[in-house]
């Protein structure tokens, strides 16, 4: 299972990539695995302003349908359109061109909440 140590991690099974104020979102290896074939990713968010934990859209693999949700609060400012025609890249690259949306967060205090890699790992392991 890769983890990588630079990102940071949600108890949701997200990775987060902070870079000044933007955070590029996106599912983990273990979530995607644990999902199976992703069929569809669904954000219709882009442009609102959401706070942490609201859900910010929803992936769609064969067997299931899970809900994804926000990280950070802040503006959704882009969507990995690439997603609409190759859904299964978030298999395939889940930390790479699999990514799924891009926030203008509002609070960097929240990133206080946010799990290290050493911490997720100890979450999925259990």
């Amino acid at each position: 299972m890769n983890i990588p140590s630079e990102l940071k991690y949600t108890k949701d099974h997200e990775w987060v990539k902070i870079e000044g104020d933007t955070a590029t979102v996106g599912i983990t290896d273990f979530a995607q695995g644990e999902l199976g074939d992703i069929v569809y990713v669904e954000v219709e968010t882009v442009d609102e302003t959401l706070d942490i934990e609201e859900v910010f859209g929803t992936v769609e693999a064969v067997k299931t349908v899970s809900d994804l949700f926000l990280p950070l609060s802040g503006e959704i400012i882009e969507f990995n359109e690439a997603l609409e025609d190759e859904p299964e890249v978030v298999n395939s690259d889940p930390y790479g061109d699999g990514w799924m949306i891009k926030i203008k967060f509002s609070d960097a205090s929240e990133l206080d909440g946010l799990l290290s890699a050493d911490d997720y790992k100890a979450l999925v392991n259990g």
